[in-house]
């Protein structure tokens, strides 16, 4: 009886929780719109080699040739298909974006938190943050290049340091108010060791302007690829990326204006979701901004 009973109670509580979906939709519609569209973009480039030809292919004899059938998006001039270039290339900006927006937020988490527990290791650690911000994060691009050479790993550690200090600062400035808080203090007060109190009891405060922060991250790691790889710094130039099909087609956009609006296009509609997603994210988990505007 005892396990019917529990059953029972749990449907009506899952089709409860199922029922509120399309009311949080109808509330935040931007939560829906923008991670809807940025899943779907995900599945198109995890699944680029199901429906995309293989974008390292060249047929001279078929430059610039314009849409049809055979190329979807036309070719370039070394006659490669744009589509699958297109397609492979958006696995090279979501990579970057979000593996640069996790390697950021821990990073950014864990110098933050201890930062603002700790006041000793808070000046030290701040003033290292504060040197870092002052590094263009294309200057420290070229500088990691021309010592180890082209690759997504070296964009990958150079938008990480440059864009740590504003996450660790942000993350120090939620700890800061929230140690001082009666829970916190009762929790030291009770024995309660310090790393679980910053696991159970501060670590919670930090996710909600955590998951905001790594969309805003995630869209400039995109925008911050596309431009070294526009420059030439990027991934190299025979692996398909937004950024160079743009810089390698735009001598060639009067005549042939597939092979730049393609891939720009892609990026634009890739930022708006990441943004999207993280204008929802800041209306969901702070209703006061959205009453300010």
């Amino acid at each position: 009886m005892s396990l019917l009973s529990a059953s029972a109670e749990a449907a009506p509580k899952g089709r409860l929780q199922l029922s509120g979906l399309p009311r949080l939709a109808r509330r935040h519609p931007l939560v829906f719109i923008g991670g809807g569209l940025l899943a779907l973009l995900i599945i198109l480039a995890l699944a680029a080699p199901l429906y995309a030809s293989d974008p390292l292919n060249l047929y001279p004899f078929k430059r610039l040739q314009p849409l049809s059938a055979e190329m979807w998006l036309g070719s370039d001039n070394l006659g490669r298909d744009v589509f699958a270039r297109t397609a492979f290339g958006a696995r090279i900006s979501l990579l970057v974006g979000l593996t640069s927006a996790a390697s950021t937020v821990l990073t950014g988490l864990l110098v933050g938190i201890i930062a603002g527990y700790n006041r000793r290791f808070d000046s030290i650690a701040m003033r290292i943050m504060d040197g870092l911000m002052s590094i263009p994060t294309i200057l420290l691009a070229l500088a990691l290049v021309s010592l180890t050479g082209a690759g997504i790993g070296i964009l990958i550690v150079a938008i990480t340091i440059t864009h740590t200090p504003g996450t660790a600062r942000l993350v120090r400035s939620v700890v800061l108010g929230v140690r001082e808080r009666p829970y916190v203090e009762a929790a030291l007060c009770g024995g309660a060791r310090l790393p679980k109190v910053l696991w159970r009891h501060i670590l919670p405060s930090t996710i909600p302007a955590l998951m905001i922060q790594s969309a805003n991250l995630c869209a400039s790691a995109i925008m911050t690829e596309a431009g070294l790889s526009f420059l030439g710094v990027g991934v190299p130039p025979e692996i398909p990326s937004w950024g160079n099909m743009i810089s390698s087609s735009r001598l060639y956009l009067p005549i042939a204006p597939w092979s730049v609006f393609a891939p720009g296009i892609c990026l634009a509609v890739t930022v708006l979701a990441v943004n999207l997603l993280g204008d929802g994210l800041r209306d969901l988990f702070d209703p006061r901004a959205t009453r300010r505007r």
